[in-house]
């Protein structure tokens, strides 16, 4: 019987590449929902390719979308909007599988529903844990769901981890069945050979443009900044249960080992590959068995060149700034996040500068009390409130 699958961003980078997965082992799974919300017409190709039973859009796109379908004969498609079409979708009793594709905190609402209704959630949002880890990963045990990581760092960190690793009770956030450390690999994005004193003048065009990866505008620049990879050390904690100390970020250009586990025998076990979502999209959504991904196999005498280094913390303060948050816990990785989102859409409007990024995060995060995120409405409240205090620091340091 085939899995049944809800794509939340099916027209953004993941939501492409999952789709090509699918469509690979289309005798496996069919889709039972998809999501998008600006692209119209590449959600219409997308219906017409699959022909989900449901779409979910901005109720702004609804008429839209809907004379869309309509002209392409598609109008038995169901068409819900906004915030509660999206946690229906997810939590829906005919899906099995969510692929979590939405950028930003605007994904966190549909994960934790689909998380709640214990479905095998494909996590590929990482704002969702970094803004409410731990809520998300109680309810994720209260409800048996299966949450694996799609992101290729955490995916390589899950596949190098021993079989029974996340059933296995949390040791005080201290590593457990023989792990001493957690190596994130970063790519160190486009601007890792720039000197600091040219990054002020980097154009949104530079910074989008990654070396590796083919990623949509906001996690480029938060590749180039390396604030991914500090949202991904956040992610990485409450996906492991591991305290920030026990990893370790490692800066390796070519992304040929996607990250690694070291363990106290002195084993470092690290996961390799071409540079391919479809890989840890495919194994989240076969795991334990393997699937075709449709990604061919890495050739070592052509990738015969493995570079690592440690991160320049005074040249992409983002890295520090993450730490920091995760080390204070509570409401600061909500806060950090939010005024990330403010800063990136700021810098991408040219409204500010490339490295004003990390300083309007910082700002905002000295302007707020930290506090213990106990609830999802206070969650919420602090992300808007941080939005706030980011965007009056947006205006002051504007251009």
């Amino acid at each position: 019987m085939k899995q049944s699958v809800c794509i939340l961003g099916a027209t953004g980078s993941i939501g492409q590449s999952t789709l090509k997965v699918l469509e690979k082992n289309s005798n496996k799974y069919s889709i039972f929902a998809v999501t998008a919300y600006s692209r119209m017409h590449d959600l219409v190709d997308i219906c017409k390719k699959f022909l989900p039973k449901i779409a979910v859009v901005p109720e702004e796109k609804k008429d839209e979308l809907y004379q869309l379908l309509k002209l392409n004969r598609l109008e038995t498609i169901e068409i819900l909007t906004d915030e509660d079409g999206l946690t229906t979708v997810a939590s829906h009793n005919d899906v099995d599988v969510v692929m979590a594709a939405i950028v930003g905190a605007a994904g966190l609402i549909p994960t934790l529903a689909a998380v709640k209704a214990g479905k095998r959630v494909l996590l590929a949002n990482k704002e969702a844990l970094v803004m409410s880890g731990d809520i998300m990963m109680q309810e994720a045990k209260k409800n048996s769901a299966l949450l694996l990581p799609v992101d290729s760092e955490h995916n390589a960190i899950f596949q190098c981890l021993p079989e029974n690793y996340m059933s296995v009770e949390n040791n005080n956030n201290e590593p457990k069945l023989g792990i001493s450390r957690v190596l994130l690999t970063a790519s160190g994005g486009p601007f890792l050979n720039t000197p600091l004193a040219e990054l002020a003048t980097v154009t949104p065009s530079q910074a989008c443009k990654h070396p590796n990866w083919s990623m949509g505008q906001k996690v480029s620049i938060d590749s180039a900044t390396l604030m991914n990879k500090g949202l991904e050390l956040i992610e990485a904690c409450h996906l492991f249960a591991i305290s920030e100390r026990f990893v370790t970020v490692v800066v390796h250009p070519q992304s040929i080992i996607h990250s690694m586990v070291q363990y106290i025998d002195g084993s470092t076990i690290a996961q390799m590959g071409n540079p391919d979502m479809c890989t840890p999209i495919a194994h989240a959504l076969a795991w334990p068995k393997r699937i075709d991904a449709g990604v061919s196999a890495l050739d070592l005498f052509v990738n015969n060149k493995l570079d690592f280094q440690a991160p320049d913390t005074k040249k992409f303060p983002a890295l520090r700034l993450a730490r920091e948050s995760m080390q204070a816990g509570g409401l600061a990785p909500a806060i950090l996040n939010a005024a990330n989102e403010i800063a990136v859409d700021a810098f991408l409007k040219d409204k500010i500068s490339f490295t004003n990024i990390s300083n309007v995060v910082e700002e905002t995060l000295n302007s707020l009390e930290n506090a213990q995120a106990n609830s999802l409405e206070v969650i919420l409240d602090t992300d808007q409130c941080a939005r706030n205090i980011a965007q009056t620091y947006v205006t002051k340091m504007g251009k």
